[in-house]
């Protein structure tokens, strides 16, 4: 069953299975006196139904997180829900996106919304674009004359000018290295001279303070297992001293209270992980943060920031075939 799921994502999971147990013996021979942190579970009065590949961000328009979708062990979902930093609440919208799961969406500054694209619903990769608005509550098709290619797993992002950028992603056949770049109304294709690999979902997050984009690890026909910046013009490509396990469908996520992209989770192999890293901008490097305690294993989840908590929160994902609901918050 697991097999199965993942392989609509992606057909590299076979040659993933093949080359993670050398890769891993690396990363973990390498790895230094770990950071101290923790995870606190967070017991909201109303959470959503189960579920793991679902799309998630922090809406600033609204102050709260947005989670879509995603595949709930059954079937593919297309309900909307809000967390405040108290609980869960589910959004009545007159015109939802269909059910997906493996999309993913990030917040364009410049227009206020939120971009959703791609996904799979089980019989289709899709490539339709849609704006949450988090003033109205509301989701709204948009109808652009240029798109990415119908993709699942593609990797969303804050651009360092505060549009939205999108790489990468699997079209059924071929894993992709095209970026895209989200201009308000419509999709414009953008040529930087260096890209990452071809791959889909990959960890992806954006530090603002600084204006730089980490990328990692990801499924790919060529390895994934390395590390990319991007700094709005330019992507470079990494050489750090320790990195994770390779990881598909982890959840990145920029902290604040710490100034760091952190890292969590993914799947390694076919094995689900907990563990959490953080990108050390000032070394080029990963760091493992050995938490006192951490979620249960999980690929497939979602994560953002919440200012009003000013704590990283993770949602659902599954371990092995079982889909989760529970929220976390990251204590540094």
């Amino acid at each position: 069953m697991k097999f199965n799921w993942v392989r609509y994502f992606s057909r590299g999971f076979v040659i993933l299975i093949c080359c993670c147990g050398a890769i891993a013996i690396g990363s973990a021979a390498s790895i230094g006196a770990p950071d101290s942190s923790s995870w606190v579970q967070l017991s909201p009065a109303t959470s959503p139904p189960a579920r793991s590949y679902l799309a998630m961000s922090y809406d600033p328009a609204s102050g709260k997180i947005i989670m879509f979708g995603g595949f709930d062990g059954t079937g593919y979902l297309n309900d909307t829900w809000t967390f405040d930093g108290v609980t869960w609440a589910q959004v009545a919208t007159d015109t939802p996106p269909p059910a997906r799961a493996a999309a993913q969406m990030a917040y364009d500054s410049v227009t206020q919304k939120v971009v959703l694209f791609g996904g799979y619903n089980g019989r289709n990769y899709l490539g339709d674009t849609w704006l949450w608005d988090g003033t109205t509550s509301r989701w709204t098709r948009a109808r652009t004359a240029h798109h990415p290619k119908p993709v699942t797993g593609p990797m969303l992002f804050p651009d360092p000018n505060g549009r939205v950028d999108l790489f990468g992603g699997f079209d059924g056949h071929f894993y992709q290295l095209a970026m895209w770049q989200w201009t308000g109304s419509d999709w414009r294709r953008l040529f930087p001279a260096t890209v990452p690999y071809a791959r889909s979902s990959a960890a992806v997050a954006t530090n603002p303070t600084i204006d730089q984009v980490v990328l990692f690890g990801g499924l790919a026909d060529v390895n994934p297992n390395n590390t990319w910046t991007y700094d709005g013009t330019t992507w470079t490509l990494q050489s750090p001293r320790t990195q994770p396990l390779l990881v598909y469908a982890a959840s990145a996520a920029f902290d604040r209270s710490i100034n760091a992209v952190i890292l969590f989770g993914g799947g390694s192999g076919g094995v689900d992980q907990n563990t959490t890293w953080r990108w050390i901008v000032a070394r080029g490097s990963w760091k493992q943060v050995a938490t006192t305690q951490s979620p249960p294993p999980r690929e497939g989840a979602g994560m953002a920031y919440l200012p009003a908590l000013g704590r990283v929160i993770v949602f659902g994902g599954q371990d092995s075939e079982t889909p989760l609901n529970d929220t976390w918050q990251f204590v540094p």
